[in-house]
């Protein structure tokens, strides 16, 4: 039973409806297919379930109906490994013949699909932040709203050595793609501005206990972390466990809106940055936010609203196309072009590598009542996944990894 496919199918919408939408020849075809690659089991299933729950939430408040065709959903679980996510893609291509492609949720999983996605030709929106997909080794097929994996950091690094005036700081994350090149990004714009990584360390991605890396952190002015899915739980109750008093910073995934109400004081004063923050005053986000709510019981957090953002991308592409969805270099062209300013996130568009400029913003978790919220501290606005950096310049550099940038002796 391990390789059937889970699926979903939302046919809704009514022929008298249909007519009198923009599109009625497209709309009597078949309907628009978004395969879903999530994960529903292991570290990271908290992130994958609340994808399932954001795109839900979008096709909810479209009445399951985009430019005039009526929409369907088809989710696969990977179980959060790259064998897994190879199966599931060619299953949504090749049996399922869906039209894009929504996920993967991990790096790793990403880099093992992105060559037979491009010779599929496949479009594919996805939170996976490896820095390739949209910089060396570019996939024309890709489209990212959410972040690369050093994006989120780079602002949170220049907010570190110019407002908190940090100094000296020890990293930790995960031994895997996403963790690397978070905590590379984070140390350049750092040490750049005048700050030091003085070390790194790298649990594995299943890590029962932290002690052996917490005993290592001293002498320094803050710990920078880069945890995901239900690892940041974790992680930060041991920290408070070993008595650690330390600041705390993090990225996207350190201090998730989502994960709040699972946390305790442990988290209280994290500061992290994030391209999405649930005290967002749009219209879409409040909306969002009140259907979450409603459905879950749970305001959202990054991976439900990238979901719900990769939906809004999808439809803004397909009112370009009238709705069609055969040539897949027309669609992949329209979704590259969108350019939104009410989202979740606030305005964004993509650059011409498919990846996204916008907002990021600083945030600090506060208790307020009885709840832990994360506060705005700073917006940092048209942010590039080059930063401030010449593009020619940071795609010579090598691509961040275990031990690039190195340490300073």
């Amino acid at each position: 039973m391990s390789v059937r496919i889970s699926r979903r199918a939302f046919l809704v919408g009514s022929t008298a409806v249909a007519a009198t939408l923009p599109f009625p020849a497209v709309a009597q075809n078949k309907p628009v297919r978004i395969g879903l690659l999530t994960v529903k089991t292991g570290p990271l299933a908290q992130g994958g379930i609340q994808m399932e729950q954001g795109v839900t939430r979008f096709l909810k408040d479209r009445n399951y109906t985009l430019a005039g065709r009526k929409a369907e959903l088809v989710v696969a679980d990977t179980g959060g490994n790259p064998a897994g996510t190879k199966t599931k893609t060619q299953e949504l291509i090749e049996r399922d013949n869906v039209d894009l492609i929504f996920g993967p949720l991990a790096a790793f999983e990403l880099l093992a699909i992105t060559d037979y996605a491009a010779q599929a030709r496949m479009p594919i929106l996805s939170l996976a932040a490896a820095e390739d997909m949209t910089q060396r080794k570019p996939n024309p097929y890709f489209v990212r709203a959410s972040a690369t994996s050093a994006q989120t950091m780079q602002p949170l690094a220049d907010y570190a050595a110019k407002e908190l005036k940090l100094r000296r700081v020890i990293t930790i994350s995960e031994d895997f793609a996403y963790g690397h090149e978070q905590m590379g990004g984070f140390q350049r714009v750092f040490e750049d501005a005048g700050g030091r990584v003085v070390k790194k360390l790298w649990p594995p991605l299943v890590t029962p206990d932290y002690t052996p890396y917490l005993a290592q952190i001293a002498g320094v002015d803050a710990v920078v972390h880069g945890f995901a899915g239900s690892n940041p739980l974790k992680f930060m109750k041991q920290y408070k466990d070993q008595g650690l008093k330390l600041p705390v910073l993090g990225g996207s995934t350190a201090c998730d809106d989502a994960l709040l109400k699972s946390f305790g004081d442990e988290a209280v004063g994290m500061v992290t940055c994030c391209g999405y923050t649930s005290d967002l005053d749009t219209p879409s986000n409040r909306r969002l936010v009140e259907g979450m709510v409603k459905d879950h019981g749970n305001i959202p957090g990054l991976y439900a609203a990238g979901l719900y953002i990769n939906g809004m991308v999808a439809e803004a592409a397909l009112e370009k196309t009238a709705g069609k969805t055969e040539d897949k270099d027309a669609l992949i062209k329209a979704l590259r072009a969108v350019s939104l300013t009410d989202t979740p996130r606030g305005p964004f568009h993509f650059d011409h590598l498919g990846n996204v400029v916008g907002s990021f913003y600083v945030r600090r978790c506060e208790r307020k009542g009885d709840k832990l919220v994360n506060t705005t501290l700073k917006t940092y606005p048209n942010v590039s996944q080059f930063w401030t950096y010449d593009e020619k310049w940071f795609l010579a550099q090598p691509v961040y990894s275990r031990d690039y940038p190195p340490l300073k002796s």
